[in-house]
């Protein structure tokens, strides 16, 4: 006899599409102010000469499902039938017994529309052979258009490669930018030229600099809690900070490592799992050494470590940071910068009371907050991410190096109240240095009046910018489809 029967699963598909009975119910679940991802995912939901699906990637609470609703509302605005518009999720512990294939089976059996159905798949990842059963879909029925999400991944990107080639993409979303934190709240944003650009500062002059900075004031309380709460919308929108880091810890790293980790990577020991990553909340922005964290942590085998690395990275808690050759000074080989996906995770696993007025926390969170902004900027693009640490002198690094086939751009974080760099420092050796083909530098300062072009003698110039200012402009950069144009 089937642990689940048909009339259950039609129970559940009913409570997840109530607009079957009333289309205004959407409304109740979607959300006026829309990320970057909604529109992507819309466009590719919707275009008139290209079928495609996409699968959303990302953590759990970045606003997937959110995305998904927002969706469904625009289509029933545009006047299609609720009925041909599908929402499950594989995260119901229902729809887990069964698979693709059976949810549409018995969607079409309650409700035998005529035209386009428009399918919504939460967490597929939870469903056996979901690769397998979307590919038959695009395949054999061509009237309907999917979008799927998943907290995963990589094991997405493994089913794309496998069977989504052609067939559907993968639409990484990272925690909101801080650019959308002040959409999101409904602030008041800064006028700004038209298309600014960050690499056009450096031709500024100071004066105009200064105009430019100025205008940033009002954000600078925001920019301290964007900090401390991270970019996951609901808990952007609460008025409990407090409660909010509770419930970061709670919902996404507590059931991300003890649930979704442990289902989908088959790991062995979830205390292990539990220990290697409040390693990583407290050993933040440090070069990682799988031999010495293996010993530290119950003298593990180095495999297990690596394994266990590659499925927090798997599962967008963190992002693994490989070193970048620049230049003619050698480059520090084989060991990663290990950086959690979002610098509130963080805060909220180690419970730090006042993490603002930590002048060492708030550098480490910047620097993560930096390098998690470059590779959402660059996404799509052919750059690579990383860091540049000196093989000789390993006191010597940049923070984050993003490196193009015609652009080299250097990121180095001073985020106190003095930034000087030294002459002898990592940054200045390397916009010197001819073979570095360095073409922007950037020192990401604390204050708002610390900003301009750095007294160095350099072939490149390098410019000072206060963090708050170069996280909102590479962050409105990449929401006006700019991005990878530094």
């Amino acid at each position: 006899m089937a642990i689940v029967n048909d009339e259950q699963v039609m129970k559940v598909l009913r409570q997840y599409n109530p607009w079957w009975r009333t289309p205004s119910a959407i409304k109740e679940d979607s959300k006026p102010q829309k990320r970057l991802a909604y529109y992507e995912a819309l466009r590719t939901l919707t275009h008139r000469s290209i079928r495609r699906f996409a699968v959303l990637s990302g953590m759990r609470r970045v606003g997937k499902t959110t995305i998904l609703y927002q969706m469904i509302e625009h289509l029933i605005d545009e006047g299609i039938n609720p009925k041909n518009i599908l929402y499950a999720t594989f995260d119901n512990p229902i729809l887990k017994l069964i698979n693709v294939e059976h949810v549409l089976s018995i969607y079409e059996s309650m409700y035998p529309v005529e035209g386009t159905r428009y399918l919504f798949f939460d967490e597929v990842q939870y469903t056996e052979n979901w690769e397998l059963w979307m590919k038959v879909i695009y395949d054999s029925r061509k009237e309907i258009r999917l979008i799927a999400t998943g907290s995963a991944s990589p094991v997405l990107e493994k089913g794309t490669a496998d069977s989504g080639t052609g067939r559907w993409s993968v639409l990484k979303i990272p925690t909101m930018s801080f650019y959308e934190y002040c959409r999101l709240l409904e602030l008041d944003l800064p006028v700004l030229p038209d298309d600014l650009r960050l690499s056009e500062l450096a031709g500024m002059s100071l004066a105009q600099l200064g105009d430019l900075m100025d205008r940033f004031t009002p954000l600078r309380n925001h920019f301290n809690r964007y900090l401390a709460i991270g970019g996951f919308p609901e808990l952007v929108l609460s008025d409990d900070d407090a409660y909010a880091q509770r419930m970061l810890r709670e919902d996404v790293v507590d059931k991300v490592i003890k649930r979704d980790v442990l289902t989908l990577f088959h790991i062995r020991s979830p205390l292990l799992m539990e220990k290697l990553f409040l390693y990583l909340c407290m050993n933040g922005t440090e070069i990682f050494n799988a031999t010495t964290v293996a010993k530290e942590l119950e003298n593990v085998s180095i495999t297990t470590i690596d394994s266990y690395i590659r499925a927090l990275e798997m599962s967008n808690l963190i992002y693994v940071a490989k070193p970048i050759d620049v230049g003619s000074k050698g480059a520090l080989k084989g060991r990663p910068k290990i950086y959690i996906a979002d610098a509130a995770i963080r805060n909220a696993v180690l419970m730090i009371d006042d993490v603002l007025s930590d002048e060492t926390e708030l550098g480490e969170m910047v620097e993560a907050t930096v390098y998690k902004y470059m590779v959402s900027f660059y996404q799509g693009s052919p750059a690579q991410l990383g860091y540049f640490r000196k093989a000789k002198d390993n006191k010597k690094e940049v923070d984050v190096v993003a490196e193009l086939p015609r652009r080299k751009i250097l990121c180095e974080v001073k985020y106190r109240n003095h930034s000087h760099i030294a002459a002898t420092d990592a940054i200045v050796e390397l916009c010197r240095d001819e073979k570095a083909n360095v073409t922007n530098a950037f020192l990401i300062t604390k204050r708002l009046d610390d900003f301009g072009i750095t007294g160095h003698e350099t072939r490149v110039p390098i410019l000072r910018v206060p963090a708050v200012a170069f996280l909102y402009l590479l962050g409105r950069a990449e929401a006006e489809g700019q991005n990878g144009r530094l």
